[in-house]
């Protein structure tokens, strides 16, 4: 590798844990915050538009939607963030991370404030609008996958890097909490404002109209964080191994990362002219990409395939399942904005008690026993976990005929407190398991050229594996039914990632250079005065 590069490589690599790698957590991590709001949040607040424009008084149950259009309103952001990871990951690949990674925020918050605002006539119109605006919501949010992954791992040290990736992948679930939280505060209000008698009292009535606005103004928040975050993405310099590796300034590599790092790094002057490998200079689509990464590119897009169907199919069913948990009442005992709010207080409880702690358990191990051991180990207790569900699923949940008639609970006589410990289990080794490590390795596998480029891959496979869930899982979770073997199903999907993950090899303690194969690839040569080639000496850092 190039004296002046090793130099820039090597004061990142061992440079002290500092402010400035805090600051980049927080800018990285307020996008992902973000996403994780927007995509989740709809959960909260499906119930309610279901019985607010779905409402078919011949029933006699409240309003609600119907299956295809509940998968288009949860799933159609995922098709947009598939879309963006695979094009955003190219783009900070040709133009650089810096230049990318303002466009995507501004349109994350663009959409956020328009998908509150989808106006229409009919409800048809209504959902139509919502549905377009969150496509191009999850297109934003795609590319913030790959372009929050690369900057993090280019700007972090060797010792933490993991750690400091991890923790940016963590704002995930404090984005979820937080959609939870703001859901609750925002349908409490208003519940207090416009109370109203339980659907099992009156029909109408228990529908309040102002519900239209707590659906709008929770999905419009989703802005406000990204918003306060814009200034600081545009000051961010550019990280310096994709200026140094593929724009090739060294100097320029090295002034933005001494202010960085508040540190000198010097760039020695020489007559050497670079020497790369032609094997180098390979490209995606090549056979000597195939040969160094091909297995690596299978195993991380496999792994995050398989992950987000299992991930996705319980994030996206909680209002499905939390009446067989006991988590939440039977709907016709509930007014719409008490639904909603029982349902935003239970997602924020299960993000509280399991999803947040297992992400940050990730962050806090995952350099010191490594990202394969979490990977595997996550896979191997979600499928356990997801299999205690589905084989005793109807112990555990009870049975409606065993319920009073002014029972509020959808089912009784069953083990409901063990059924919702086993299904936070499963989100807490999910998140303390492989939904941090596929975001995680795919950051540090691959050269800097390709490196945003193949994680964005990987991770629009993993979004591939959500639009399964959404649209295929989710069916069969919507009336109650086939729960029991939709677990089974999701344990069997979690085994198989068990089996992928051994593609993936460990990344713990290693330069990105040295993961990657750069540092092998890249070299200074002079002649030396009887003709000779020679490498030029490394240059040291002041």
């Amino acid at each position: 590798m190039a004296g002046g590069g090793q130099a820039i490589f090597s004061a990142l690599d061992n440079a002290k844990t500092q402010s400035y790698h805090f600051k980049a957590i927080v800018i990285a991590g307020m996008g992902f915050f973000t996403d994780a709001y927007d995509i989740f949040c709809i959960s909260a607040v499906t119930k309610l538009i279901g019985r607010l424009y779905y409402y078919d008084p011949t029933t006699g149950k409240p309003g609600a939607f119907p299956k295809d259009i509940k998968n288009a309103v949860t799933g159609v952001a995922l098709f947009g963030t598939l879309a963006g990871q695979l094009f955003f990951g190219w783009l900070g690949d040709k133009l650089g991370r810096k230049k990318v990674y303002g466009i995507t925020l501004v349109t994350m918050v663009g959409c956020a404030i328009a998908s509150g605002l989808s106006m229409g006539s009919t409800a048809s119109s209504v959902i139509g609008t919502l549905c377009f605006f969150r496509f191009w919501l999850g297109f934003g949010i795609g590319g913030d996958y790959p372009l929050s992954a690369v900057i993090m791992s280019e700007y972090a040290n060797q010792k933490t890097r993991g750690a400091f990736i991890a923790a940016v992948f963590a704002m995930q679930g404090t984005g979820i909490l937080v959609a939870g939280l703001v859901t609750m505060l925002v349908s409490k209000s208003f519940l207090l404002a416009f109370p109203a008698k339980p659907f099992s009292a009156n029909h109408v009535l228990s529908t309040q109209p102002q519900g239209d606005f707590v659906w709008r103004i929770v999905l419009m928040f989703g802005a406000v964080p990204a918003a306060l975050t814009y200034y600081w993405r545009l000051k961010m310099p550019e990280t310096a191994r994709y200026t140094a590796l593929v724009k090739g300034d060294q100097k320029k590599a090295a002034a933005d990362m001494a202010k960085v790092l508040e540190s000198d790094i010097t760039v020695e002057e020489t007559s050497s002219t670079r020497v790369v490998d032609p094997k180098s200079s390979y490209g995606l689509f090549s056979s000597e990409f195939m040969r160094r990464h091909g297995l690596h590119l299978l195993g991380t897009s496999t792994t995050w395939f398989l992950l987000d169907i299992a991930f996705y199919s319980l994030q996206l069913t909680q209002n499905d399942v939390y009446p067989a948990s006991g988590l939440l009442h039977k709907a016709s005992s509930m007014n719409a904005i008490e639904e909603t709010f029982q349902l935003s207080k239970a997602m924020f409880l299960l993000a509280l008690a399991a999803t947040v702690p297992g992400y940050w358990f990730t962050v806090f191990l995952v350099d010191r026993i490594g990202r394969f051991i979490i990977q595997l180990g996550g896979f191997l207790m979600m499928s356990i976990c997801m299999a205690i569900l589905g084989f005793r699923y109807y112990d555990l949940r009870g049975d409606k005929s065993k319920c009073s008639g002014n029972s509020k609970k959808e089912f009784c006589d069953g083990h409901q407190a063990l059924f919702a410990i086993l299904y936070g289990l499963t989100f807490f080794f999910a998140n303390f398991g492989p939904n941090a490590t596929t975001f995680i390795v795919p950051a540090e596998l691959f050269p800097a050229r390709l490196r945003s480029t193949c994680h964005g891959i990987s991770a629009a496979a993993g979004k591939a594996g959500a639009i399964i869930a959404a649209f295929v899982f989710q069916i069969y979770t919507q009336d109650g039914k086939n729960i029991k073997q939709v677990m089974l199903a999701l344990a069997g999907v979690n085994m198989i990632g068990f089996f992928f993950t051994f593609l993936v090899p460990e990344t713990k303690g290693r330069s990105l250079e040295e993961i990657s194969g750069e540092d092998k690839d890249f070299g200074d040569k002079r002649t030396a005065p009887n003709g000779a080639e020679e490498r030029a000496p490394e240059t040291e850092m002041v």
